[in-house]
This record gives C-alpha cells, sequence and structure tokens, in this order.
C-alpha cells in the first residue's frame, strides 16, 4: 500500500527538511535540508493523494544520504 502525501512530508520534516513557503508551483511542496543545500525534495500532489513509487525511493534515497552524512559528520568532530 502506497504512503500518503501527507506520511511523505511528516517523515521529511521529523527528518529535519525544512518547507520552504511560497517555492512550490500549485499542489508541489519545496523542502530542504540544513546540512543537504544543494539536494532539495519537490513533493508533489495533495496530502490525501497517494504517493509515486518514483517519490518513496527518492525520499529513502535523500534519509540514506542524509544519515550518511550524518555519521561522516560525527566521526569527524
Amino acid at each position: 500500500m502506497p504512503k500518503k502525501i501527507r506520511e511523505i512530508k511528516q517523515i521529511v520534516s521529523q527528518a529535519g527538511f525544512v518547507l520552504q513557503k511560497k517555492r512550490g508551483k500549485g499542489s508541489h511542496t519545496y523542502w530542504i535540508h540544513p546540512l543537504l543545500p544543494a539536494m532539495p525534495l519537490i513533493i508533489p500532489g495533495k496530502d490525501g493523494d497517494d504517493a509515486p513509487k518514483y517519490l518513496e525511493n527518492q525520499i529513502e534515497k535523500a534519509l540514506e544520504i542524509l544519515n550518511q552524512h550524518r555519521d561522516n559528520s560525527d566521526g569527524n568532530t
């Protein structure tokens, strides 16, 4: 069963991504993370819509990169 867009937004918000107000067109929302400014996430759709599989994969990949970045940062301090 695919996740809903509201679930995807909750996941990225809890991971530290910040919604950039007035940066999405239509139902698209634009999210950035302070540690990954070059990797914005654009989430299309309304909260009740099913998330497309490519979006779920994109979010998983972004969270993996974020975790790797955090692990590398912790090791360097």
